[in-house]
């Protein structure tokens, strides 16, 4: 691989700029303003507001969901997910060792045990087929519970994420939750926009993430949402994620131990002006991503990352991935890419790798291993791409 060669191939599709060229930067061209200065004009800035029931209403039109619930961020949200379905203290909880900590950390809140497992090479995201084969190994049913015969622990759940918008193949996963008794929580946080089968991610699991932090497809500056079909399910997440406050005109009754991790109206309201703008954010991103695999065609060593065949990805973070025998060069083409103003970051070092999760339990992961030593994320802003309506 050349590495020059490669950064010619980026600076033909990003284009000329004396500005450094981030990963992800958020577009503000809609509302924004003037949704935001509704909140400071009218003082509705803090928890409650007619933003926050608006952005939920808007979220679960979009992805198809009964029910969307906005909370502070994708971590406080993937917490709830865990939370109610029903992940206690002592249980292992399922999901890939490539992913972003915020999916580990999570898991932990509960005062369960993260279970790492492996990628698959066609989607990025946890391996259905694989895990299958591994559950056979280590998994008993016990009065209809899953159960580590190696550890003792119950297996409670398992979280796929989506990796980079790339949707994971979940029909297979869905059987595999079947047959072992498991609850699927779909990590969603960077796939809004992103489709499987044609319907949206995030309908799939009992309960579903969303992020949207400064880098993601639609920011609200911080903040996430839970998505779920089970309208008991949502209320009860409205209402832990609210302090489980019981409505009174006055008195201050709570009936549940609640978190308050309530989205405030102000960044909801950055949030509703960002929706409106997401079709065309996507459009974008999909152009940007369609030039990097035209330019990237060209250079030997290396291969853009394409969405799997029965997906339509929202590209949230344009992926590159070097041939085995180029890995050694990875820093190289960092080093030389973000000298010449453009962000390129490797992918996360891998949960298994980390010292808080050192001794997690955790499947063999050669594909998670050699995706972590090949991969490099490009700048995927929208307004990279070009619009053509």
């Amino acid at each position: 691989m050349d590495c020059t060669e490669v950064l010619k191939a980026l600076k033909g599709v990003i284009g000329q700029s004396d500005k450094f060229v981030s990963l992800h930067e958020p577009t503000f061209a809609g509302n924004e303003w003037d949704y935001v200065k509704d909140c400071l004009d009218t003082g509705w800035v803090s928890s409650v507001g007619s933003y926050v029931d608006r952005f939920e209403t808007m979220l679960a039109e979009y992805t198809g969901v009964k029910r969307a619930v906005a909370v502070v961020n994708g971590t406080a949200a993937l917490h709830m997910c865990l939370l109610l379905a029903g992940v206690k203290a002592g249980d292992e909880v399922l999901l890939p060792t490539l992913t972003f900590v915020a999916t580990a950390n999570a898991i932990s809140y509960c005062g369960a045990m993260p279970h790492f497992i492996d990628s698959e090479e066609t989607t990025l995201g946890l391996d259905p087929h694989k895990l299958a084969d591994y559950l056979c190994e280590i998994a008993e049913l016990r009065s209809e519970e899953c159960f580590n015969r190696k550890t003792g622990r119950r297996i409670k759940a398992v979280v796929p994420m989506h990796t980079y918008g790339h949707p994971v193949d979940l029909d297979p996963l869905l059987d595999v939750c079947e047959r072992y008794k498991l609850v699927l929580i779909e990590d969603a946080a960077e796939s809004l926009g992103s489709y499987y089968k044609g319907k949206h991610t995030g309908q799939w699991g009992k309960l579903s993430a969303l992020s949207f932090n400064g880098n993601k497809v639609i920011t609200t500056g911080g903040g996430g949402a839970i998505l779920t079909n089970d309208e008991e399910l949502g209320a009860l997440a409205k209402h832990l994620t609210t302090t489980a406050k019981v409505p009174h005109k006055w008195e201050f009754k709570h009936d549940m131990v609640g978190y308050n991790y309530r989205l405030p109206n102000i960044n909801a309201a950055l949030g509703c002006a960002q929706l409106e703008q997401l079709p065309g954010f996507l459009r974008r991103k999909r152009t940007l991503a369609q030039n990097y695999q035209q330019a990237l065609a060209a250079v030997d060593g290396v291969q853009f990352f394409a969405e799997p065949e029965q997906s339509k990805s929202n590209y949230w973070l344009n992926t590159l991935l070097l041939d085995d025998t180029c890995c050694e060069q990875r820093d190289e083409l960092l080093e030389i890419t973000n000298a010449s103003g453009i962000m390129t970051r490797p992918t996360w070092t891998l949960m298994h790798k980390l010292p808080m999760f050192n001794d997690c339990p955790r499947m063999e992961l050669s594909v998670a291993e050699s995706f972590e030593r090949r991969m490099i994320n490009l700048p995927s802003s929208a307004s990279l791409g070009a619009d053509h309506g």
